[in-house]
């Protein structure tokens, strides 16, 4: 899918502005660059960052709603994707994005990128289990294993909360085996990227 194609989707079927977009070209651009020196993607995926990186994130905001002051945590976020992404689209100063990142090299990356194109962002370094974490929106992508995300979520995260988690093809067994030591409710949407990939939604009370 070209980049124009995924522009397309990204205004008329997920809402983001011609200034988003803007935005998210900076943003993959520098992406682009950073990777030649530091993995912050996986190089086979950078011939279809567009559509692999960019619309997969981007999906998101169709379980996000952006108004209010509930807030969002981004865990392991790596490169920003999906967090850069939804800050990108949120428009909301009291409605807070948090990207919790271990790598300092990472974390320098999204740091130059948020003050670059000037978003509402916040980058945290370090072990992002050292504290409570008080988002109400939890992304992940391509970070942990189910069952341990789910104890990230039990003993870290303030209740309520949920979750939103990027899985493959094998997301219906990753909940089958966690429910055998978790007890939860959660519902499972497709990929509009892979139509092998689900998202999961949890929501903690």
């Amino acid at each position: 899918m070209t980049s124009n194609e995924v522009i397309n989707i990204l205004i008329g079927d997920l809402h983001f502005t011609y200034d988003d977009t803007k935005k998210i070209k900076i943003f993959v651009d520098e992406l682009i660059i950073y990777n030649k020196k530091y993995n912050l993607i996986g190089k086979s995926t950078l011939l279809d960052v567009w559509s692999r990186h960019v619309l997969d994130s981007a999906q998101l905001v169709k379980f996000i709603k952006f108004d209010g002051n509930l807030g969002l945590a981004d865990l392991g976020t790596g490169g920003g994707l999906p967090g850069i992404i939804l800050a990108i689209f949120n428009k909301n100063i009291n409605f807070h994005v948090k990207l919790y990142e271990k790598s300092p090299v990472k974390c320098n990356f999204l740091v130059n990128i948020i003050n670059k194109i000037q978003i509402n962002a916040e980058v945290l370094e370090g072990d992002y289990l050292k504290s409570k974490i008080k988002s109400y929106y939890i992304t992940c992508r391509a970070f942990k294993k189910f069952p341990e995300l789910l104890r990230v979520s039990r003993e870290k995260i303030n209740k309520p909360h949920k979750m939103i988690i990027m899985k493959g093809k094998n997301a219906q067994e990753d909940i089958n085996y966690a429910s055998k030591s978790y007890s939860f409710k959660y519902r499972l949407e497709n990929s509009i990227t892979d139509s092998e990939s689900k998202i999961i939604i949890l929501r903690v009370n």
